[in-house]
């Protein structure tokens, strides 16, 4: 029988120019790609607050891809929170 791979939970916030320029919907994307699931959200303060979860490896190469952003993105940083883990399907974009 297959080993089952324990998932985590993580929360990102992308700083730098990652508002208005599709980052969001980027994340999305990779989350798709990856087998991620979880929501991204604008907030207020010009950063882009992720929450995803996933198997760690997943975990790592989504931040990986988080720390690119789209092209049009400038991105500054991107904090790594370990969080908790709540019941997701899917990635959404949150408004």
């Amino acid at each position: 029988m297959a080993k089952q791979q324990r998932l985590a939970a993580r929360t990102y916030v992308v700083r730098g120019r990652v508002q208005g320029v599709g980052y969001r919907y980027f994340a999305q994307a990779w989350a798709a790609d990856i087998g991620v699931t979880g929501w991204a959200r604008n907030r207020d303060d010009g950063n882009v607050e992720i929450y995803a979860s996933g198997t760690p490896a997943q975990l790592d190469e989504f931040a990986g891809r988080l720390r690119q952003g789209p092209r049009s993105a400038d991105v500054r940083g991107v904090e790594e929170m370990e969080a908790a883990l709540l019941q997701s399907d899917g990635f959404t974009i949150r408004h």
